[in-house]
């Protein structure tokens, strides 16, 4: 399999052959939205809480008594069908929300995304980004280009989640010329996962030789689990 790879200024300049294990998987939507869910369930914070009838404050007194005044009968203010009363079946901070995620089938996951991705003409390489100092303009610049390329039009006219740009290492230039671009968020190729990838339309991948041997190793073997 390969690829063209881009300068920064939208034109062709090389190619790039794919390693099959990570950008040729077939896809399997079943194994992607276990782990998609699981890791957002991960990623919940589980501090919500709510008060039951035994926690909220007051109540020990009878409200009033049992016969004769004409109201219902009542035992205690904490009943859940008074205001300021206990929550029935409320969350509580105590709940776990994680799920256990095979490695394998992490590590399949992502290359079952990459390939996807890839797939639907929604990667883009680029040879690097070479900035020599923090320029939003010189970001915006590039976003402009890479737009121009055939099917990737929607790049420079998306206004959510437009790309995910992928380093095989920190670039502090990179990261700070596209930091107050809402549709664009600049990451590591150790760092990103399926949900990420899913999250953005388009992945640029940055200085493609190192970051295709950093997937390499993520996916390994792994992506050949069943």
């Amino acid at each position: 399999m390969k690829a063209n790879v881009y300068s920064i200024e939208g034109k062709k300049v090389s190619d790039i052959t794919l390693p099959k294990e990570v950008f040729d998987v077939a896809w399997n939507a079943d194994l992607v939205h276990e782990v998609v869910v699981s890791m957002q369930s991960n990623a919940r914070a589980g501090t919500a809480d709510a008060k039951d009838r035994s926690e909220v404050r007051g109540g020990g007194k009878k409200p009033w008594k049992q016969k004769g005044t004409g109201r219902a009968r009542h035992g205690s203010r904490r009943s859940p069908i008074w205001t300021g009363g206990g929550v029935t079946h409320g969350p509580l901070s105590e709940k776990d929300y994680s799920k256990k995620i095979n490695k394998k089938v992490r590590a399949k996951a992502l290359a079952t995304v990459l390939s996807k991705k890839n797939a639907d003409k929604e990667i883009l390489f680029v040879d690097a980004f070479g900035f020599e100092a923090p320029k939003a303009a010189d970001a915006k610049n590039v976003i402009t280009a890479l737009g121009s390329i055939k099917g990737s039009e929607m790049l420079s006219t998306k206004r959510k989640n437009a790309a995910l740009i992928v380093l095989p290492s920190r670039d502090e230039n990179v990261e700070r010329s596209f930091r107050n671009f809402g549709n664009v968020v600049v990451s590591q190729a150790k760092d990103i996962n399926p949900v990420d990838l899913l999250t953005f339309k388009y992945v640029i991948v940055a200085e493609p030789e190192a970051a295709l041997e950093i997937f390499e190793t993520r996916v390994g073997s792994s992506a050949k689990a069943k």
